[in-house]
């Protein structure tokens, strides 16, 4: 009778669970559909904030969005070392969440670690292949390395969902980088 109720219980925990993850999938799906039709700026960047609104929270621990938020700063506060630990402490707990593998390749790309970074982008990209955050930060690595091919396939590839999407506007430096490079 006891394994019964504990059965139940961890059944009822994953039902829960999947039933969140369900839910922000599908609320990120609907903002996507939007994103790909909007053609005006504001109402891009209003969309694009909600996506990362969604990105940025767990959506079944909030000690982990607690974490990701306190990772953050410490990033942006230039403690590099203690956000690597916190963000590599949010990956053990839930290596699925694809926001956490982003700010950990945001922090390694300040890092100059750039083959990291890029790791990482594509374990974000596996997860959440629309991400055009990664896919800009992917770009942005890819000019360093002077791999500007690269760069503008990562960009027509963030393109492809988000036509409005500000990075496009990149696309021109890099054609001309690549034309001095040729000469």
């Amino acid at each position: 009778m006891r394994l019964k109720k504990i059965f139940l219980i961890i059944l009822y925990i994953s039902i829960f669970f999947s039933s969140a993850q369900s839910s922000q999938k599908n609320i990120l799906n609907n903002l996507f559909n939007q994103l790909e039709k909007v053609n005006n700026s504001k109402s891009a960047a209003l969309l694009e904030g909600k996506i990362w609104s969604i990105w940025n929270e767990h959506p079944t621990n909030n000690k982990l969005t607690e974490k990701l938020e306190f990772g953050t700063e410490l990033m942006q506060y230039g403690d590099y070392n203690y956000a690597l630990k916190v963000f590599d402490n949010i990956i053990v707990a839930d290596p699925k969440w694809s926001e956490a593998w982003n700010k950990r390749a945001t922090l390694y790309f300040l890092m100059s670690k750039f083959t990291n970074s890029l790791d990482d982008i594509d374990k974000v990209l596996n997860i959440e292949p629309r991400h055009f955050g990664a896919l800009s930060g992917q770009a942005r690595i890819f000019i360093k390395l002077q791999k500007y091919e690269n760069a503008i396939k990562s960009i027509e590839k963030a393109l492809q969902f988000y036509p409005s999407f500000k990075s496009g506007e990149m696309i021109p430096e890099i054609e001309r980088l690549i034309r001095e490079e040729s000469i």
